[in-house]
């Protein structure tokens, strides 16, 4: 999962930074509206969360942009503004769920993981196919009931793949789902994180669309 976080607090947006990391997330993170508009204009994200009080702006203005041009990135507003009536209007505006601080960062995942599982239409909080059961909360995977160890690179190509079983996967979009703005790709990275997978989970798992792409294999074993 690739997170964007709009937020102006440099120590909030480390600790975010870091803490969602944990959870196997990739985040990337901006201090304005401005930067916000820009961010979103280059890459997709799966999720956005939104501080309210931004140096350049309110973010609720950032988040009507967004619904207005039909983007449907789910969004979670954090903020300092707990009152009833913030509540309403930033979910009247197009917010998925909202946050105040100070908050505790193990119930910003769960709901950062729950707007982003509605997005996908899943009502279930395990993603599984052909046997493999992959859990976003636990990080963790198992193989017809069998625990599989899997890097945190490893997993995020899994989890991007079983999200929509059977949907072919670029590679440059699965390098988007793994890797943030500083950070370095290397030009194989993602054959090798998939020869991997294969070698855990089974040859026919995950099939290679010549020049297009990779999917889970819906039924196989």
């Amino acid at each position: 999962m690739r997170i964007l976080v709009v937020e102006d607090d440099p120590v909030l947006s480390d600790g975010l930074r870091v803490g969602l990391s944990l959870f196997g997330a990739t985040l990337d993170s901006v201090s304005s509206c401005a930067d916000g508009r820009a961010a979103l204009a280059l890459t997709e994200f799966d999720a956005l969360v939104l501080d309210l009080g931004l140096p350049d702006g309110c973010g609720l203005d950032l988040l009507r942009e967004l619904r207005a041009r039909g983007d449907r990135t789910p969004v979670l507003l954090l903020t300092a503004l707990d009152e009833v009536t913030d509540r309403i209007k930033g979910l009247d505006a197009g917010a998925d769920d909202y946050l105040g601080k100070p908050f505790d960062l193990d119930e910003l995942g769960a709901r950062v993981r729950a707007i982003s599982r509605r997005q996908s239409g899943r009502a279930s909080p395990l993603l599984s196919c052909s046997g493999i059961v992959l859990d976003p909360a636990q990080i963790s995977v198992t193989k017809n009931g069998e625990s599989v160890s899997l890097s945190r690179r490893e997993f995020g190509v899994l989890a991007a793949l079983m999200d929509r079983p059977g949907t072919i996967r670029s590679k440059d979009k699965l390098e988007e789902r793994l890797y943030g703005w500083q950070e370095e790709i290397e030009s194989n990275t993602v054959e090798v994180h998939i020869h991997n997978l294969r070698a855990k989970l089974g040859r026919h798992v995950i099939e290679t669309v010549r020049g297009l792409g990779y999917r889970m294999r819906v039924g196989a074993s």
